[in-house]
């Protein structure tokens, strides 16, 4: 297994093959720390944080290909999962909507329309 993996080769991936990768760096890691008790070179011991790293971009986009996957799923459905909504903050959202800030009370639309604004024409 070539030590850094990068990215955006994985993202063409399919969740199988990022299984099988992440496996196999498992194994890797596994096998690193035991060369480093044993008491390994040098060498073997940098390449331990490089896998860690492999591993953690691996796990990302996985997450990334989950995600994706939701929000496709959940485009045209009514609700959207919370860690799916956007995050804003708790005073947004629980703020009015646009909607419900326009929206007038039963006694103000009657005024409306009974009492309109009257218009005047002004001499020049």
């Amino acid at each position: 297994m070539p030590g850094k993996v990068k990215a955006y080769e994985l993202q063409s991936k399919s969740k199988t093959d990022l299984t099988k990768q992440l496996n196999e760096l498992k194994g890797e890691l596994l096998s690193l720390r035991v060369q480093k008790i044993a008491g390994g070179a040098p060498s073997k011991l940098t390449k331990i944080n490089v896998v860690r790293k492999s591993i953690a971009r691996v796990l990302t986009v996985m997450n990334q290909k989950a995600r994706q996957n939701l929000r496709e799923y959940y485009k045209d459905k009514k609700y959207l999962p919370l860690d799916l909504r956007p995050k804003k903050t708790r005073a947004i959202r629980r703020r009015l909507t646009k909607h419900e800030a326009s929206l007038k009370t039963v006694k103000q639309h009657k005024k409306d329309i009974h009492f309109p604004i009257r218009k005047y024409a002004v001499k020049a």
